[in-house]
């Protein structure tokens, strides 16, 4: 063994999946998903590397290990057949307190309906504190999975999603049509 794999602190395990949206690239600790980026590894390394060294350390490597994600790629891949509502497991979310604030409140937001970005701030208890958590928003490292792409303008616009407003609006169409689906099949509309 190296000095410097040695000196490698931490891994992450990765794995790339193919979704309705496009590639997507989730990345676990042992203590549960840490990450969800947009596009493919080849697109996502140096940025995921960038990210990983500010929370985990610089010496901190990736290795891919399809086995350790095999729960969360199920879920998603439920999620997209309209089977799955809410997503289980572990997070080992990485941010500010506000942050985390923020990501926690977005999950209360139900599948297929949306909240604006001042009912967060009011959800949390800071209503002045609207672009912060468009900000906290914007930074939420576990996309789909953590609803962000549920929230809009005041106005009731799309604004701003990190993986584009074509997927918001995918994401957001699915859960629609999804919703309308249940709600047509369910005698009891639940």
């Amino acid at each position: 063994m190296t000095q410097d794999q040695q000196a490698v602190s931490n891994v992450l395990y990765y794995t790339e999946v193919a979704a309705p949206i496009g590639a997507l690239v989730l990345v676990t600790t042992s203590k549960g998903l840490c990450r969800v980026a947009f596009g493919t590894m080849a697109q996502n390394q140096e940025g995921l590397l960038e990210w990983a060294a500010r929370w985990f350390g610089k010496m901190t490597r990736l290795q891919e290990d399809v086995s350790s994600l095999a729960p969360v790629v199920a879920q998603l891949e439920e999620y997209f057949r309209g089977e799955r509502l809410v997503f289980d497991g572990e997070l080992d979310l990485q941010g500010t307190e506000f942050q985390k604030k923020v990501w926690t409140a977005l999950l209360s937001v139900p599948y297929g309906e949306t909240a604006s970005y001042k009912h967060i701030a009011e959800a949390i208890q800071s209503p002045k504190a609207v672009r912060a958590v468009g900000g906290a928003n914007n930074k939420n490292p576990v996309p789909v999975i953590i609803p962000c792409h549920r929230i809009i303008g005041a106005s009731g616009d799309l604004i701003g999603y990190a993986g584009g407003l074509n997927i918001k609006t995918s994401l957001l169409d699915l859960e629609r049509l999804n919703r309308l689906q249940r709600l047509n099949t369910d005698p009891n509309n639940n």
